[in-house]
């Protein structure tokens, strides 16, 4: 889901996932054994295991991604939960940016407790979807691997290839700065529309090359490698992350019951801006509070042993028993910045 601040680095042991601050999410959301969960981004299902393991029969739970692999995961893991009285799940293949449509259809009126997890799995990194571009031990081109442009979650839409070959100089340049706050997005776009003029830029090796002859040579020595931020702004241009994100937090905030709560953790400072917003107005608006204020931050030694959980937050919303939301107007007022 996201590309971490350095490099990708794939080796066998990316097709796997390692849940990020599973137990912090644990603690936090207090599930109970009749509650009604969402798990709205299923990735590599280690969430989903964990919040399927503390409902019981009287309970349900709702698993979302837009990605069918991990909606099978999230199956597989069900399936494997051999007890009597386990939760009745539902698994979607969808966006969560759907979620108020999700639940309607499923006659789900409110909901106890929701997660988002912005992170990538380990299994959408080793997907060969060109969210990726680099490879400890790869070939002797240098480690790099060469994918097809892609970067989509679901099958089918637009592709990175597609703004990439047919957006502006002017646009390339907006987008790379807006979306991955690259300081040398003006000379990348620049480089970008002149190898597209040779050859349409069609494969993640053919990106990493233009980008790199835009920016400088020390730019390149550096450990953050000079494709991550064009990479990452790609991704979120080609997901529509930051719409999807504010739809699907909006909905979420609707669909709390009473004294419900909703954990998201984000891993760049663009979608942790967008979640630090929209709680905080909903706090202000009187439909809950933050508890804790401040995010919660992976321990040392979780990054230490899972250096994705480097750069993660989580924020933590709980409805009010009895939501004060009359002196901001409607629910729809309060969720007009979507």
């Amino acid at each position: 889901m996201r590309l971490p601040k350095r490099s990708v680095i794939l080796t066998d042991m990316e097709a796997r996932h390692d849940s990020v601050l599973a137990q912090e999410v644990s603690e936090a959301l207090e599930v109970q054994p009749t509650d009604v969960v969402v798990d709205a981004t299923l990735g590599g299902a280690g969430h989903f295991t964990e919040l399927l393991a503390a409902l019981s029969d009287g309970g349900s739970i709702i698993g979302i991604d837009a990605d069918s692999a991990a909606v099978e995961r999230a199956r597989a893991a069900y399936a494997g939960d051999r007890r009597s009285g386990r939760p009745v799940a539902h698994l979607v293949n969808d966006n969560f940016r759907n979620l108020a449509r999700i639940l309607e259809r499923l006659g789900i009126g409110h909901v106890d407790k929701i997660l988002f997890d912005l992170g990538w799995s380990g299994y959408q990194i080793a997907a060969p979807r060109g969210f990726s571009f680099s490879a400890k031990g790869g070939p002797a081109s240098g480690g790099q691997i060469d994918e097809p442009l892609l970067m989509t979650y679901g099958e089918g839409g637009e592709t990175a290839a597609d703004i990439v070959n047919s957006s502006s100089e002017e646009e390339l340049a907006d987008l790379i700065y807006t979306y991955g706050e690259e300081s040398f997005s003006r000379g990348i776009a620049r480089a970008i529309v002149a190898a597209r003029a040779k050859e349409r830029i069609l494969t993640t090796g053919a990106l990493v090359a233009a980008i790199e002859a835009g920016v400088p040579a020390w730019y390149r020595k550096g450990k953050l490698h000079p494709a991550t931020k064009t990479f990452q702004a790609l991704r979120i241009a080609v997901n529509d992350e930051i719409g999807a994100l504010r739809e699907g937090l909006a909905a979420a905030l609707q669909a709390l019951a009473p004294s419900g709560k909703l954990a998201v953790i984000s891993f760049h400072s663009i979608e942790d801006r967008v979640v630090k917003n929209a709680l905080r107005d909903a706090a202000l608006a009187g439909l809950g509070t933050l508890n804790p204020r401040k995010p919660i931050v992976p321990s040392r030694a979780e990054i230490l042993n899972n250096r994705r959980a480097r750069s993660a937050k989580l924020r933590v919303f709980e409805r009010a028993a009895a939501p004060n939301i009359e002196s901001s107007g409607s629910l729809r007022t309060l969720f007009s910045y979507v």
